[in-house]
């Protein structure tokens, strides 16, 4: 089962840690969902944006706030980068196709996952990032999990 803890002091790191995350996937055959879990500003975005770098290298990634989900195409694979923050109740989690993008074949990288807890399929990558350092800002402590 895969676990990692990385303690981060940058948002390039960040974003390394999260292209480490997508070779790992690659490599080991972990899920195609990626639950991230962090406050506001911690680096979920970043994190994808080095994930995107292996899986969509040219994909100019953004937060997805406002669309809720932007889609990044990939050599072999789509990449689904979701923003649950504004997301409410079920009814509006799958008024913007929460389950087609699930079985479209891609990989789905779910921000503010916690709002939409009872809908993350049970074999999942849990992120989690948080800030760990009051007297370093950029310092992070990412924890990865592997779910079943």
């Amino acid at each position: 089962m895969y676990h990692k803890i990385i303690h981060t002091l940058s948002a390039a790191e960040t974003e390394a840690t999260g292209a480490e995350l997508a070779i790992a996937m690659q490599r080991e055959g972990l899920p195609p969902y990626v639950a991230l879990y962090g406050d506001l500003g911690v680096g979920k975005t970043a994190f994808v944006r080095g994930f995107a770098s292996v899986i969509a290298p040219t994909a100019p990634v953004r937060s997805p706030t406002f669309a809720l989900v932007n889609e990044y195409r990939g050599r072999d694979k789509r990449l689904f980068h979701f923003d649950m923050y504004r997301i409410t109740s079920e009814d509006d989690l799958y008024s913007i196709g929460y389950d087609d993008y699930l079985t479209a074949g891609g990989i789905c990288l779910v921000e503010w996952s916690e709002n939409i807890e009872n809908d993350i399929p049970p074999r999942h990558v849990r992120v989690e990032i948080v800030k760990n350092d009051a007297n370093s800002p950029d310092s992070r402590l990412i924890t990865i999990e592997e779910r079943r």
